[in-house]
């Protein structure tokens, strides 16, 4: 039998993936608690007990999904510990460029969206966007390693891959196409190389 903090967690879980998967199909405006807490399976009292406010909730929910995306990435950057040079650079490339083609991507555009113009959101959601953004950091730090990191041009290379790929990643909302083929890949590849080999 599940102790209290099992189920806890365990409900806790649902209403985060409910949340996310109402994110991802049916964008902030569909994201209603009401919603959610269907999805869940969860009563009303439930879900306020976790997640106080909307706001509160969409935030988790996003950074729910984004923390399992790093650790996966985490994972990944394990698997891929043996490669060196220009191969550890294009494995990175594509492993960064993957994350904008998963559910988080899609899930945190609703909400940068939304708390354009809602200040409460916006108020919930910078802080954490601004840890998250030093999680992945480091976990891409992590990944290219000491020999490539200690270029001084790194940080600047690894943010500008970074905006340059959230922004055609945000092409494919209106025309969705196969990742893995798209032309910018090779570019981001050949640009990396030229400023840090």
């Amino acid at each position: 039998m599940a102790s209290r903090e099992e189920r806890t967690a365990e409900s806790r879980t649902r209403i985060l993936d409910a949340a996310v998967a109402c994110l991802v199909e049916s964008g902030y405006a569909g994201a209603t608690t009401l919603r959610i807490q269907a999805r869940a399976g969860v009563s009303r009292g439930r879900l306020l007990h976790h997640f106080p406010s909307r706001e509160v909730l969409l935030v988790a929910a996003s950074h729910h999904l984004a923390n399992r995306r790093l650790a996966a990435a985490i994972e990944r950057v394990d698997d891929d510990a043996a490669l060196t040079g220009t191969a550890r650079l294009d494995r990175g490339v594509e492993l960064m460029w993957r994350t904008f083609a998963e559910p988080y991507f899609w899930a945190a555009v609703e909400l940068w969206t939304a708390a354009r113009t809602d200040a409460d959101l916006r108020g919930v959601l910078l802080p954490q966007e601004r840890e998250l953004g030093t999680a992945i950091r480091a976990a891409l730090d992590r990944f290219f390693g000491p020999d490539l990191t200690a270029h001084p041009r790194y940080p600047q290379v690894r943010d500008l891959l970074f905006t340059s790929m959230r922004g055609v990643g945000l092409t494919y909302a209106i025309d969705p196409r196969d990742p893995a083929t798209d032309p910018h890949l090779p570019l981001w590849k050949q640009t990396a190389r030229a400023l840090l080999a």
